[in-house]
């Protein structure tokens, strides 16, 4: 199947926060020297959604307000998806588990039978739905990005094994946020640092959530609250 380099992909990131009560860090790694999109760039782990993400099971979903949330001004098929390929991306790129014990519903397709084999079913019910931006026109490639805040807590593995990771991300590591701003950053990342270093001593979910939405022919910064069913609310 040939991919529109033009079109805008919907992608998911995760910002695994650790030690955020002592010396917060956070899990970031390099992208290659020549990757079409932010080469040689310090990322955090993440990626586009892929067309099977919807098939996968999900022992718990993301909390209501963050599928809420991820709903308004977006398809609401997207929220099972988008938490599947944080959970995909995460493992892939870090080799880090986010899951519960447990066995499978379903025969695990090809890129997800490693994952399977460590005896854990993904659960999104540890993600919160910190930020989302839309990747400006002119750029060669395009994503409609949304950014999940993970407490390292939450995984179910060795938080410094890395043995299990793709080659797609190097030098990958924990960096104190204070420290981070001196790496090779994109500006979004920056951004969306600086939401989550506001967010550390605080574990409940944002009063609402940024939202860069670049488009063609204008640039707005938006504020999602999610969707209600209570007129009152809206």
């Amino acid at each position: 199947m040939t991919v529109d380099k033009t079109a805008v992909r919907n992608a998911a990131t995760v910002i695994l926060l650790r030690d955020r009560e002592t010396d917060p860090k956070i899990l970031m790694g390099q992208r290659g020297a020549t990757a079409a999109f932010m080469p040689n760039k310090f990322v955090f782990p993440g990626g586009a959604v892929d067309a099977g993400d919807a098939n996968i099971p999900l022992a718990e979903p993301m909390p209501k307000i963050c599928r809420d949330r991820l709903c308004e001004d977006a398809d609401p098929s997207l929220a099972h998806p988008l938490g599947v390929a944080c959970i995909r991306e995460l493992w892939e790129e870090t080799g880090l588990v986010l899951g519960k014990p447990g066995t499978w519903q379903i025969d695990p397709p090809d890129d997800w039978q490693s994952y399977a084999a460590t005896g854990h079913v993904p659960s999104a019910n540890a993600l919160q739905f910190v930020f989302r931006a839309i990747t400006p026109p002119g750029r060669p490639r395009r994503f409609d990005a949304r950014f999940f805040l993970l407490d390292a807590g939450e995984v179910s593995s060795n938080l410094d094994d890395f043995s299990s990771a793709c080659d797609e991300l190097s030098h990958l590591q924990w960096i104190s946020l204070p420290q981070a701003r001196k790496f090779d950053l994109p500006f979004i990342t920056e951004v969306v640092l600086a939401e989550v270093a506001g967010r550390v001593n605080d574990a409940r979910p944002p009063a609402n959530v940024p939202f860069f939405k670049n488009g063609a022919e204008e640039s707005l910064f938006l504020r999602l609250k999610g969707r209600t069913s209570d007129p009152a609310n809206e």
